[in-house]
């Protein structure tokens, strides 16, 4: 029998500091994600560098986290021909 998943906080209090997540918690009038780089932890919260800004959760309000796989390799840009 495999032991239980960790709760979403105890992840994220653990997972080392570069690791990239992605964290669900709620928001007024629902639930949002963020994407991104952990980068911090603090007093109750954690923070993600996601591609847009730094996004600090505060970890009561997380629902869900997990690691992910670093992103694709960005495409080359298509050459036009003549």
């Amino acid at each position: 029998m495999s032991s239980p998943l960790p709760l979403p906080q105890q992840f994220l209090s653990g997972a080392p500091l570069g690791t990239r997540v992605v964290v669900r918690y709620r928001i007024d009038g629902g639930l949002t994600d963020a994407l991104g780089e952990l980068v911090e932890r603090g007093d109750g919260v954690c923070t993600v560098r996601t591609r847009r800004s730094d996004v600090v959760i505060a970890l009561p309000l997380v629902v869900a986290a997990k690691e992910v796989p670093p992103p694709p390799p960005r495409r080359t840009p298509r050459v036009q021909g003549p």
